[in-house]
């Protein structure tokens, strides 16, 4: 299994690490030091076999607040809300209504600018998959689409801008900002989660209980 992101549009590395405003696209460096009170996303993109998947999860360190655990678990709380829309016969725009919903209720905006994409031979396929949408419209889901979700959940405005590295995504407001991601598959019975981890393993058997909390020392 080799990481897939390297190389991809000329970049240099094999994951992105976005931290506190950092959206998505964030750049490893050696000069950016994590310390507590940090929240970090890494992204991940693996290929095995000449297919690939791609997946994230936003780490707390050390002591972090109150309101950035609240936007981590809410995020990580969207996500599995996008997931729990997944269906053959439903919309992509039932998945992108059901994140910005739970986004909205608890006082988020919802990223616009980056989205979930398909994923298989090439990182990014058709067809897009928005986190913010209407139910009843959009692409209809069909057996064997295989795509991410994988919303951005900023503490503050939605708008973002795009660092001089050409790469690194913030907020334009400067407000925390928390991303999750999985690859899944529309199967004939519901979903199926490709990038599930340890942690979460019994997730799909409990699609209408609560999400799990992530949030680990």
């Amino acid at each position: 299994m080799d990481g897939a992101a390297q190389g991809q549009y000329d970049y240099g590395f094999v994951l992105n690490s976005s931290i506190n405003d950092e959206v998505c696209h964030g750049v490893p460096s050696p000069t950016k030091v994590l310390k507590g009170g940090d929240i970090v996303n890494f992204d991940i993109t693996l290929e095995k076999n000449g297919f690939i998947a791609d997946s994230s999860k936003t780490y707390l360190v050390g002591d972090v607040d109150l309101a950035a655990r609240r936007l981590v678990q809410t995020t990580y709380e969207a996500m599995w809300k996008g997931i729990r829309a997944v269906r053959a016969g439903a919309r992509m725009g039932d998945i992108g209504a059901a994140i910005e919903g739970h986004a909205k209720r608890n006082g988020y905006s919802v990223v616009r600018e980056y989205c979930g994409h398909g994923i298989g031979r090439e990182m990014h396929e058709e067809p897009q998959a928005l986190h913010f949408g209407k139910r009843g419209t959009g692409l209809p889901l069909r057996e064997g689409m295989v795509f991410t979700i994988e919303p951005m959940l900023n503490h503050g405005g939605r708008s973002v801008r795009t660092e001089d590295d050409g790469w690194t995504v913030v907020t334009r407001d400067g407000s925390l900002s928390a991303q999750f991601e999985h690859t899944v598959a529309v199967t004939a019975s519901g979903v199926s989660v490709l990038t599930l981890r340890a942690e979460e393993r019994g997730m799909i058997g409990r699609m209408n209980a609560a999400a799990p909390a992530p949030l680990q020392r």
